[in-house]
């Protein structure tokens, strides 16, 4: 089952964004710190609870195996035509769960959500060090919408 997350699920949802920071720590390890939390259990509470940041969960028996973080995008101003934007901010299914579609399943609820938002695209960024996740969302429709380059020095 999908269905947007709750209170309760705080440890679970805590315990996927811990599996996504080491597999952006393994792949830059200059940007991503070994270990720490991306939100505060606090912060979590608020962006569960503000309906401009859904966060969907797959729900499977009481067990959460997976989520997709959301933000309403709204622009109305400069030189961009206004429209809404679904920006998926995190998508991860849990390591021992993957490979069972989940991942797919979430992505259609967050494509239902935004068509019923009235959004006009979905976008989210993918690190150049994770090929696996750039080829998923590839699979399931989307495109590159713009680049972004870096140089360090």
């Amino acid at each position: 089952m999908i269905r947007k997350a709750e209170s309760g699920d705080l440890e679970a949802v805590n315990k996927l964004l811990g599996q996504v920071l080491k597999v952006h720590h393994d792949g830059r390890p200059d940007l991503f710190r070994p270990s720490g939390k991306k939100y505060t259990d606090e912060e979590l509470l608020a962006i569960f609870a503000n309906p401009d940041t859904p966060v969907f969960v797959y729900d499977e028996g009481g067990e959460v195996l997976g989520y997709a973080f959301c933000v309403l995008q709204r622009q109305d101003s400069g030189s961009l035509q206004p429209h809404t934007t679904l920006y998926v901010d995190d998508i991860c299914v849990d390591e021992t769960a993957r490979g069972r579609h989940i991942g797919t399943r979430l992505f259609e609820s967050v494509k239902a959500f935004a068509s019923e938002c009235g959004c006009h695209n979905i976008t989210l960024h993918v690190w150049e060090c994770n090929p696996g996740a750039s080829a998923f969302y590839e699979s399931l429709g989307l495109k590159t919408l713009f680049r972004c380059l870096e140089m360090k020095v």
